[in-house]
């Protein structure tokens, strides 16, 4: 009986960190507006996770053009919003370990609505395909067909993942295309589902912008700043990855945050989680949702 409350209380949770994140996604897409500072939005974003008891299960995302992932503003980030920017807001709530995943696409220029149209379609095809037994390769499939037939191409080393209790990206690899993966998705797993399309080559790389990072294990570390940022970092951030930006109130100084910063990286402290970028530098359009698998179909999560 005991056994049986407390997967209840899980379930729940689960439904309202899914519930939470979408609030928290729309609340940062509203903001997405011309001239509007990223930092703000990120800003109000995270602060209305914080605000409703929840955490972030990874910093926001605001990536612009043709950076598929990973950019978050930086420390005094003073960049806008641009008349022709085609931004990906990804978010997702965290609490007690449980984790949501979310993201959309938002065109300030009015112009690639066909291209979100791409990765909106492919994602509800992908969703209909679910169910208990179905092979990642098969989702995959699904996504490329229906990107191919809107004129674009999937990107093929970016894709979904199973979510497990503070494993964002957890052992299983959804894939954008059919990679001939036979693993089988489970009832009763999470996993998030996220079409990348692009008028681009379809493949990204790491470009040299890093500003989210994840702590792996303590090490030895000689500048007095690095000491400071790693005592921060494992009583704040030791299960889920953070922005830079989160721990200017450790070390005033930018020049010493970032120095600190890479010395525990190089040192093997920190796992960096740099912007991604097409290869082509075609533009990139994302969706996401994350869902439990059923019997015969998906329940999606992110939704209110």
């Amino acid at each position: 009986m005991e056994e049986k409350k407390e997967e209840k209380n899980d379930i729940n949770l689960i439904n309202e960190v899914g519930a939470m994140s979408y609030k928290a996604l729309i609340k940062a897409r509203d903001m997405v507006k011309v001239g509007a500072r990223l930092s703000d939005v990120a800003k109000h974003a995270e602060g209305f996770l914080k605000e409703n008891g929840y955490g972030a299960a990874f910093p926001l995302n605001l990536s612009i053009g043709m950076q598929a992932a990973h950019y978050t503003p930086s420390v005094d980030d003073e960049t806008v919003f641009g008349e022709h920017d085609l931004v990906k807001v990804d978010f997702g709530a965290e609490k007690n370990g449980i984790l949501g995943d979310c993201a959309l696409t938002v065109d300030l220029s009015h112009n690639n609505q066909k291209l979100i149209e791409a990765v909106n379609d492919a994602l509800q095809n992908a969703l209909s395909v679910i169910k208990s037994g179905v092979e990642v390769r098969s989702i995959g499939k699904e996504i490329e067909r229906t990107i191919l037939s809107k004129g674009f191409v999937p990107i093929r080393n970016l894709g979904g993942h199973s979510v497990k209790t503070h494993e964002l990206h957890s052992d299983i690899f959804i894939p954008n295309y059919d990679n001939g993966d036979e693993t089988k998705l489970e009832e009763n797993m999470t996993v998030a589902i996220e079409p990348f399309a692009t008028n681009g080559k379809g493949l990204v790389t790491e470009s040299d912008i890093c500003d989210i990072y994840s702590f792996d294990v303590e090490v030895n570390v000689r500048m007095r700043e690095a000491r400071q940022i790693q005592e921060e970092i494992k009583k704040s951030y030791s299960h889920e990855p953070f922005a830079v930006r989160w721990l200017s109130n450790v070390v005033g100084s930018r020049f010493g945050l970032y120095a600190g910063i890479a010395e525990l990286s190089r040192n093997g402290g920190l796992t960096r989680h740099p912007t991604l970028i097409e290869v082509g530098k075609g533009l990139v359009s994302q969706a996401e949702l994350e869902v439990i698998v059923e019997k015969d179909s998906c329940r999606i999560l992110t939704k209110v």
